[in-house]
């Protein structure tokens, strides 16, 4: 099992909008890849020093390999989709490779 995190500060004076998008269209366009089995999404509870708002995104996949699929068959468009908010958010992507559940 494989997570695919993405952490995402996005500035207070788009929130709301870019909160709602994220809701009700790109994580059910993630998931609609057929990739993804499952995604959480949660509110870092950390002040940054850069001010805004922080997320994590979690997106659950079978394997390794199908994570790469999803770079080579739908990333590009998936985060393209983030135009209307380009500039005033901040987006770093993680794997994570399950070891172990309790």
């Amino acid at each position: 099992m494989y997570i695919y995190n993405v952490t995402i500060n996005i500035d207070e004076s788009i929130h709301d909008a870019w909160l709602e998008w994220m809701r009700n269209e790109h994580i059910p366009a993630m998931l609609d890849t057929g990739k993804f089995s499952k995604a959480l999404m949660t509110r870092v509870q950390v002040q940054e020093e850069m001010g805004g708002l922080t997320y994590s995104v979690q997106y659950r996949t079978d394997s390794k390999a199908t994570l790469d699929k999803y770079y080579a068959e739908d990333a590009q468009t998936l985060r393209g989709q983030s135009k209307p908010f380009e500039g005033k958010f901040v987006a770093f992507r993680t794997e994570l490779e399950v070891v172990a559940e309790f």
